[in-house]
């Protein structure tokens, strides 16, 4: 007999499913016969063909331009001021519009874990510590990001800047001695950098960053790199969790052992493609969180094995960025006085990996003035 299902499946649903059922059958609602198999794909197989004419409809006004009426060359040049003042605006000055961003999405990642997956996965009887894992990694990531925020990254003044001028050895490459920020007018120690956003010159320079709107510098770097670690850690364990709970739903409710009738009548079993439109279809609000966390779990690990990697070897992403310039700079192809000796860049500020963890956890200036006292 072919499987049966609804694709209205909500809370009230699964209770009542599992009062008539059992508690371990909570997806046995509705008739799978009433949805063609190719229901969900042919509805994204519309969107498709409609962004492909878009983009022919692009390609064709790239070719063919229409005629211009009087005063649109000049709409159009205000359009172009008025998106390069909003780029300007958001990437270019200090402004609370990512932090904003952040809290919106992550209280609606939040919102719909604790109203759809926390909900199911207690009637489903999931262990409790489990499932408020990622409540406690949200309180100290929140933690994390305000200190990220509110911070001091290290602003070189002319009260300290004899004091950061001997934290750090010069390798006259990178950076040399007596260079002074024109901006400023300070004294440039080494591994520092001037921030345009911040109009400051920072000790340690490592970048801007928009999402916590202040530099990462020697003082903060310890809280961003924390903050990104519980960020990973907050986002990687919804997946997992919400993957278990579809997964455990296929299970329990044998639903990978059914069959279904296609579009010609014939009986065609549960195939993995099949699994995950149905799943789509019961639950598209679960789904697409999932799809969204793993994405954003896939694209934070890399960023944190890569700020790990600076970590471990004493490096700024700054120094990373001109090392790696420096680098294609030297090498035989570029253009240089013959004259002139190839400088390579090498890095003289890595002395071990605990060495190297522990000046960002416990800064190099704060070592500095306890031997001074």
């Amino acid at each position: 007999m072919p499987f049966e299902f609804s694709v209205n499946v909500g809370r009230r649903n699964v209770r009542a499913a599992g009062r008539k059922l059992s508690k371990w059958e909570i997806c046995r609602l509705g008739t799978l016969n009433h949805i063609p198999q190719d229901g969900l794909l042919g509805s994204l197989l519309v969107l498709r063909v409609f962004g492909a004419d878009w983009c022919c409809y692009d390609l064709h006004l790239l070719k063919n331009p229409l005629p211009e009426r009087p005063g649109q060359r000049g709409s159009t040049e205000c359009l172009q001021r008025a998106m390069l003042k909003l780029l300007h605006y958001l990437f270019h000055t200090r402004n609370h519009t990512f932090i904003l961003l952040h809290l919106v999405l992550q209280g609606m990642v939040y919102s719909e874990y604790t109203w759809e997956v926390f909900g199911y996965c207690r009637e489903l009887e999931f262990p409790l510590h489990y499932l408020l894992l990622p409540y406690l990694l949200l309180i100290v990531n929140l933690v994390f990001f305000t200190l990220s925020c509110v911070s001091n990254p290290g602003t070189i003044t002319k009260a300290n800047e004899l004091s950061f001028l001997q934290v750090y050895e010069f390798d006259e490459v990178m950076f040399s001695k007596n260079m002074k920020c024109s901006t400023c007018n300070l004294r440039k120690p080494a591994r520092s950098k001037h921030c345009s956003v911040c109009n400051r010159c920072v000790h340690r320079f490592d970048h801007h960053c928009v999402w916590v709107n202040n530099c990462i510098g020697a003082w903060n770097a310890r809280y961003f790199l924390l903050y990104l670690l519980t960020l990973t850690a907050s986002a990687g364990t919804m997946a997992v969790v919400s993957t278990v709970f579809l997964v455990q739903l296929v299970v329990l409710s044998d639903l990978y052992l059914e069959t279904y009738v296609d579009d010609l009548g014939h009986f065609q079993v549960v195939d993995i493609v099949f699994l995950i439109q149905y799943l789509f279809v019961t639950f598209p609000r679960i789904v697409f969180m999932l799809g969204f966390v793993v994405m954003l779990s896939l694209l934070l690990g890399g960023y944190l094995c890569f700020a790990l990697y600076l970590a471990a070897t004493n490096q700024t992403t700054n120094e990373w960025y001109r090392g790696d310039r420096a680098w294609c700079q030297h090498c035989p192809h570029a253009a240089r006085p013959p004259s002139a000796e190839p400088q390579v860049y090498r890095n003289i500020h890595s002395h071990g990996l605990w060495s190297n963890l522990r000046e960002i956890f416990l800064p190099a200036t704060a070592h500095y003035k306890r031997k001074k006292n």
